[in-house]
């Protein structure tokens, strides 16, 4: 704790999932944690869990929507004016857009670009003044496998999280010589409620005559039939240990199944892996 004691994170979509444990973790850490979330009334499950961890003073609720551009930039003024360092910024916000490439509108896909990708890079546009300043800062993104490997009724999300990882390896390139740290968060399939309470389907997936309904059907039974997902714990912790490393790898997979997924793309021939897909996810 003693080298994270009095340090400042700012967390997007704080009040569930990957975001909310991150800022437990950090705060119990010894980290002041800027909590931000589009609806503050969504707070209280935070807040219980940091009630419950005795961390509850180490954190700040601040409302935002990160593809509110004037929000954004009231809240990198606010934080500006404290005259205090921004150690971190945890680029956490997000959803999921279930939905088949050809049932997908373009207004859908646009939305899921809006939140998983331009609201990161607005966010980290906002904050980058003030850590070129500082001369010190970590920038980390919380992106996903899908941000490397596509699967079936996840190419909205692949898409943006791809954009989302194509662009921060450009920027590490660029704050490498800023002393700015900037970072990937790639986690598998977790226990949290993003392709679930927080995902948006595709209207015309759902749509019985959809010339893929029943392809859907199969893939949904698959989806929710599947595995018991891994505790979402080991990602925060990720994250924390990633903030608190003086000089992070650009990538840090987290989960077996990523892992795997990503060493069976990478050896296996590309027919087979392609079976595999198809078969584990009710497309063949």
């Amino acid at each position: 704790m003693a080298q994270s004691a009095g340090k400042t994170a700012l967390i997007t979509g704080a009040s569930s999932g990957f975001g909310l444990l991150t800022c437990v973790t950090l705060a119990r850490r010894g980290w002041q944690v800027l909590a931000t979330m589009r609806d503050l009334n969504r707070r209280g499950k935070l807040e219980d869990a940091a009630r419950n961890a005795g961390v509850l003073e180490k954190l700040e609720f601040l409302p935002l929507d990160v593809t509110n551009t004037a929000q954004i930039a009231a809240i990198a003024a606010n934080v500006a004016e404290r005259n205090a360092p921004l150690h971190a910024l945890v680029n956490n916000a997000g959803f999921a857009a279930p939905g088949f490439a050809e049932d997908v509108t373009d207004a859908e896909l646009r939305e899921q670009f809006e939140t998983n990708f331009f609201g990161a890079a607005a966010m980290t546009r906002a904050f980058l003044p003030q850590m070129r300043r500082q001369g010190f800062g970590h920038l980390v993104m919380v992106s996903s496998i899908a941000g490397r490997l596509g699967f079936p009724g996840t190419g909205s999300y692949a898409a943006a999280k791809f954009a989302l990882e194509g662009w921060t390896e450009s920027l590490r390139y660029e704050m490498k010589a800023l002393g700015i740290q900037v970072a990937i968060v790639e986690p598998g399939a977790f226990e949290t409620d993003i392709w679930t309470r927080n995902a948006k389907v595709a209207a015309s997936t759902t749509d019985p005559t959809s010339p893929n309904a029943a392809r859907v059907e199969r893939w949904r039974r698959r989806v929710e039939g599947g595995r018991k997902k891994a505790d979402p714990q080991v990602v925060a912790d990720c994250i924390a240990n990633v903030l608190d490393t003086p000089r992070p790898r650009l990538r840090h997979v987290v989960g077996v199944d990523a892992k795997m997924g990503l060493a069976m793309s990478a050896l296996l021939p590309c027919g087979l892996f392609e079976a595999i897909v198809l078969k584990n996810t009710g497309m063949e």
